[in-house]
């Protein structure tokens, strides 16, 4: 297991499942992590406990992705800044003729520009401190493969595919590695909540997973860590699909 020791990272989405897995898996291999979330305190107290009980000292920061000044002050209070990951995100499934223009504006204020604010401010912070850094977000692998009832999100999923390409092309020079994880169907966060409530999703997730089970949380916090380790130096732009095979699945109910 690699270890970042001395490393500094924050992560956005830090109050829920996927972004609690990263900050243990991260401290437990020596990091400083900051989980950065729109709840409250107090609402964010059970994630916290799960990111902590490792090596690395994990902390609490309030901020909500779609406000730029608060995302700005949110990560000038965590240095170093070495690993910034953008993971917070929100689905709500509809059929396309349904979709109303307050469902779509959300998905793609909070999905992408949500990266969008936490890439270019934790980029800017790495290039006046004069430091490389990594920046990883959180995709999907329905970025690249259709699934139905949820275009808003799988659209604001792609674009954040692009969004890291162009930032990984204008960045290299500074030093700074931009990448995505793209997990599949995973049993934890806003997967388990539309597995648990829709039943026409439920049925898709039982024929659509090559390797048969949904994905956890840890796993998805695995591969992430390989995106921050140092056999990762020389990727940048890139996508990490971890989907457990589902983009090769035919949606066959």
């Amino acid at each position: 297991m690699d270890r970042l020791d001395g490393i500094g990272v924050a992560i956005t989405g830090g109050a829920g499942d996927i972004g609690a897995a990263m900050g243990r898996e991260l401290s437990a291999r020596g990091a400083s992590v900051t989980l950065v979330d729109l709840r409250a305190p107090e609402e964010a107290a059970p994630w916290l406990e799960r990111a902590r009980g490792a090596d690395g000292e994990v902390r609490y920061l309030r901020a909500d992705v779609t406000d730029r000044g608060a995302v700005d002050e949110a990560l000038a209070r965590v240095d170093p800044l070495d690993i910034a990951i953008g993971n917070a995100g929100i689905v709500e499934s509809a059929p396309f003729l349904e979709i109303t223009e307050g469902q779509w504006q959300t998905h793609l204020a909070v999905n992408l520009t949500g990266c969008f604010n936490l890439g270019q401010s934790a980029a800017r912070l790495m290039v006046e401190r004069g430091k490389p850094g990594r920046i990883v977000f959180t995709g999907s692998w329905v970025q690249e493969v259709p699934w139905p009832e949820i275009t808003a999100y799988s659209v604001s999923k792609a674009g954040i595919r692009m969004l890291a390409r162009q930032m990984a092309r204008e960045l290299a020079g500074h030093g700074i590695l931009v990448n995505v994880i793209a997990p599949g169907i995973v049993r934890a966060g806003l997967a388990k909540r539309q597995m648990e409530t829709e039943p026409q999703y439920a049925r898709r997730v039982k024929h659509v997973i090559p390797l048969g089970e949904p994905q956890s949380a840890e796993q998805v916090a695995r591969a992430t860590a390989f995106l921050c380790s140092e056999a990762a130096d020389y990727m940048t732009g890139s996508t990490l699909l971890v989907d457990g095979g589902c983009s090769l699945f035919q949606f066959d109910e």
